[in-house]
């Protein structure tokens, strides 16, 4: 880790990023000018679902929820011109979502096709990939691309509580607890992925790498915040949170792995340390006390919450496959490369 004092990730708000196509100009250039957002209708319906431009401008939009950006009043979070624009491009990507699931379980059958791990890592994903081949820089460009969620990691998942009761809403507080450090500021999962960040000689402040970070990894990020800023939604936010605790604990070993070979240093692997025991125990709370007793109470949940574990494959495939195509071939997976890790003590280099 660096020396010197820790600054918060989140002690200062962003600046606004660079926009991408017609429809984030527009959302961009209205925070930051305080207008109305001015974009033609037609812009919106056709934008790719999945793309630069929708996704960049739904992540500006959501950000007004989280820690705003400088510059933009706060009062814009409510802003019915903003709203109406962001119900629009919800639609767009929702839509898409709802297509391209397979749509073919209930929720715990969705969730038993991610419950059983390979019997030997067959290299195909990403943690794989890190685990066994991967090099530094890809290490440090997936904690970078990573840090748009991790940097308020279990922050959208926390919408939910208020839309669940009794047992379900008891289990998911306790988990939540311990995302956020069991009471112990310096254990909060974000401020240990910030640690994680030092180690790796990338910038800890929040929001830093969004303009790096490519559409794939716009959109993991968003559809937390699209589930969780719609009561509606309630049903697949838990569905999301349950393929997420699934495939942490088996994932966060295989990463930790990486962690140490490429000698990352002692802060990035003991996030992913901390998750491989935590999320192994979050898995089954989830599963028993949370989706059982919802949907013993809201049956008619089911589906959602297994649109929701879906709709998380979905995307995190897309962005694997991003990932792994441009690491395979040499190139770096972001829009903006990393610069060459500069400080890293106890680091066998940059290769």
């Amino acid at each position: 880790m660096t020396g010197g004092p820790y600054l918060e990730s989140r002690a200062v708000s962003p600046v606004l990023p660079a926009p991408r196509g017609v429809v984030s100009h527009a959302v961009l250039s209205a925070l930051r000018d305080g207008h109305v957002p001015q974009v033609d209708p037609r812009a919106v319906s056709e934008a790719d679902p999945y793309g630069d431009d929708l996704q960049l401008a739904l992540y500006a939009l959501y950000e007004l929820h989280y820690q705003g950006f400088d510059g933009v009043g706060d009062d814009r979070e409510w802003d019915s011109d903003l709203l109406r624009l962001r119900g629009a491009l919800e639609h767009r990507f929702l839509t898409a979502l709802r297509t391209d699931v397979p749509g073919d379980a209930d929720a715990h059958g969705a969730l038993a096709t991610i419950l059983t791990e390979p019997a030997v890592d067959d290299g195909t994903g990403v943690s794989d990939f890190l685990q066994s081949e991967g090099l530094l820089w890809q290490v440090r460009e997936y904690a970078a691309l990573r840090s748009l969620y991790h940097l308020k990691e279990a922050d959208p998942h926390a919408w939910v509580i208020p839309r669940l009761h009794g047992r379900a809403k008891a289990a998911m507080v306790a988990v939540e607890y311990d995302e956020f450090g069991a009471g112990r500021a310096e254990d909060v999962h974000a401020r240990l992925f910030a640690d994680l960040m030092d180690d790796l000689a990338l910038d800890h402040a929040y929001g830093r790498y969004l303009d790096a970070t490519p559409a794939q990894g716009l959109c993991t990020v968003n559809v937390m915040s699209l589930f969780g800023l719609h009561r509606a939604l309630r049903g697949a936010l838990v569905g999301h949170f349950a393929a997420v605790e699934v495939t942490s604990s088996p994932g966060s070993r295989r990463l930790a792995k990486a962690m140490r070979r490429t000698g990352a240093g002692p802060a990035a692997a003991r996030f992913y340390d901390e998750h491989v025991e935590a999320d192994a125990v979050h898995e089954q709370v989830i599963r028993h006390e949370v989706i059982d007793p919802l949907l013993s109470a809201e049956p008619g949940l089911d589906a959602d919450v297994a649109f929701g574990v879906q709709a998380t494959g979905l995307l995190e495939d897309r962005l694997g496959a991003l990932l792994l195509t441009a690491w395979r071939d040499g190139r770096s997976a972001l829009r903006v490369p990393l610069p060459a890790a500069t400080q890293h003590p106890g680091s066998p280099g940059d290769r």
